[in-house]
């Protein structure tokens, strides 16, 4: 499936839609999340990459994978959590809403033991 150049995050890149920015650099832009679903919830995205989901990435996004991971890291340090949680949906029967790749750092709060 083609990446869709409306998608909200897209707009939010191109400067159409306000955000609460934590963190930015030439490669990624992080946000807090407008439903937070815990006290700490906020959005890592790639501002170049053109990446529907997870599931659609091949080695030439390793990079900027990696980068969104230490972004993620930098984020909850700045955000005081000594502990966090980092999900990416891939695909709408996993979640995911707004198909631009994204994660979600969570923190805040204790979470129930891991599913895995």
């Amino acid at each position: 499936m083609e990446y869709d150049k409306d998608n909200i995050f897209a707009k939010l890149l191109r400067g159409e839609i306000p955000a609460d920015k934590v963190y930015e650099d030439a490669d990624i832009l992080a946000f807090r999340d407008i439903n937070p679903q815990a006290p700490v919830h906020i959005l890592i995205i790639p501002k170049h990459a053109q990446i529907r989901c997870l599931g659609e990435c091949t080695e030439a996004e390793a990079l900027i994978l990696g980068k969104m991971n230490v972004a993620a890291a930098r984020i909850a340090e700045q955000e005081g959590l000594e502990s966090f949680r980092i999900v990416v949906n891939s695909g709408t029967k996993a979640g995911q809403t707004v198909f631009h790749i994204h994660m979600h750092l969570l923190g805040g709060r204790e979470f129930a033991e891991s599913i895995i």
